[in-house]
């Protein structure tokens, strides 16, 4: 399968999203986060780093899970700039957008 190259404001967004779980991660190992959440400290690195932009929802959901956020609080925090410039409506929903 051929994945299409991600839109500037997807790279974007991942960062946002990296951010985010770095932030609440906070002084918690990657490891333990990570094993805790169900999913590989390579896979939790990449997207902290933003390398893995559109990372599948349900490890965004266990690693939020873990983490103590609300999926709306994700959502919300990674889509600021998003709905600053009226890019946020697209018609789909939030699992979709996330799994993207």
């Amino acid at each position: 399968m051929v994945r299409l190259p991600l839109s500037t404001a997807e790279v974007e967004r991942g960062q946002r999203l990296g951010a985010l779980l770095r932030r609440a991660r906070g002084a918690r190992s990657m490891l333990t986060t990570a094993l805790d959440a169900g999913v590989s400290p390579e896979t939790l690195r990449k997207i902290e780093s933003g390398r893995v932009a559109t990372p599948a929802f349900p490890t965004i959901a266990a690693i939020a899970d873990v983490l103590g956020l609300s999926l709306d609080a994700v959502w919300s925090e990674i889509n600021q700039a998003d709905t600053e410039a009226g890019l946020a409506g697209s018609g789909r929903n939030t699992a979709e957008r996330l799994a993207s």
